[in-house]
C-alpha cells in the first residue's frame, strides 16, 4: 500500500462540474493498493496516517499535533498510479496494482478505518477520471508505503 500525505489548508476532487469531496485544514490522501494488501496493511496505514505529527500548536514551529489533535478533516483519494513503474519504456506499466475489484474492496475498508476516527472523512470517486485540488500547507508532502509480510 502506497499512501501520499499532503498536509493542506483545503483540498476538493471533482467529477466533472461536480464536487464530490471538499476538506478544509486537515490531510489529503492520495492512496495506492497492490494486490497483496491485506487488512493489517490497511490498519497500520490508517493509524499511521492518524498519529503522524504534522502540524504545529499555536506559537510554535515544531510538529507535534496529528490531525486528530486539531481535529482536521481527512480527504481520501484512490490513486492506482502510485504503482506506476516508469523504469522501461516510455509508457508506464501498472501490473503492481491491484486489479480495479480488489483495489476498490481495500479503498473502502481503509476509508471505513479512518472514517472510525470521528474526523471528518470525504472521499473521491473510485475509478472516475478525477480533478483534484490540492493547497499544499508548508507545502508539506510524504510518502508512506507498506508492504504485505509473508508469515
Amino acid at each position: 500500500m502506497r499512501v501520499v500525505i499532503q498536509r493542506v489548508t483545503a483540498s476538493q476532487v471533482r467529477v466533472g462540474d461536480h464536487i464530490v469531496g471538499q476538506i478544509g485544514r486537515g490531510l489529503n490522501l492520495l492512496v495506492g493498493i497492490a494486490p497483496t494488501d491485506t487488512a493489517a496493511e490497511l490498519a497500520w496505514m490508517a493509524r499511521k496516517c492518524l498519529d503522524l505529527r504534522l502540524f504545529a500548536s499555536p506559537g510554535s514551529d515544531r510538529w507535534d499535533l496529528s490531525v486528530q489533535d486539531i481535529h482536521g478533516d481527512l480527504l481520501v483519494v484512490s490513486q492506482f498510479t502510485l504503482y506506476g513503474d516508469c523504469r522501461k519504456g516510455r509508457r508506464p506499466s501498472f501490473s503492481a496494482a491491484a486489479a480495479p475489484d480488489a483495489a476498490e474492496a481495500r479503498y473502502t475498508e481503509f476509508v471505513a478505518l479512518l472514517r472510525h476516527s470521528g474526523l471528518r472523512v470525504e472521499t473521491g470517486q473510485f475509478g472516475a477520471m478525477m480533478q483534484v485540488d490540492i493547497l499544499n500547507d508548508g507545502p508539506v508532502t510524504l510518502v508512506l508505503e507498506r508492504e504485505a509480510t509473508t508469515p
